[in-house]
């Protein structure tokens, strides 16, 4: 499995409240997902389980990347596990209250090994998921002070 999947573990200067809303939450979600200099738009996100999740990244070069996932598992203020599609990968996040604080672990997990090297060789999908988490950060970061 480790030669096949990604995983960041990071403590989100946040309360697992607001981590679970900046999530969960069409209008915020997409605020930061993806990496840096791509935005969002939200087509439908039904967060339950067997529920869809749609979006178009907008991409820096000015491409469109469509994008389907399917949620499998929902704990709430815990755990959110998804399957996306092309490229195909288990998303696997899960959430820990510590205090003020909120410890996620994210892993995604590639279908096969020669995937996982196309992903991350070709798209940089390591970068990409460390991107996207500096984003949620500094997102967190500007919700937590407008509060």
């Amino acid at each position: 499995m480790a030669n096949r999947s990604l995983r960041i573990t990071k403590i989100l200067n946040a309360p697992i409240d607001l981590v679970w809303k900046v999530w969960t939450d069409p209008v915020h979600i997409a605020n930061w997902w993806g990496p840096i200099g791509f935005t969002n738009t939200i087509h439908k996100m039904d967060l339950i389980a067997d529920g869809e999740w749609c979006l178009t990244m907008h991409g820096p070069d000015g491409k469109n990347y469509p994008n389907k996932s399917v949620f499998l598992e929902i704990i709430p203020s815990k755990k959110i596990v998804f399957q996306h599609f092309n490229p195909n990968y288990l998303a696997t996040i899960v959430f820990e209250s510590k205090e003020s604080q909120t410890l996620m672990e994210w892993t995604m997990l590639f279908e096969t090994n020669e995937l996982f090297e196309t992903v991350v060789k070709v798209f940089k999908a390591d970068e990409g998921l460390n991107q996207n988490v500096e984003k949620l950060e500094t997102y967190l970061k500007r919700m937590y002070e407008e509060q």
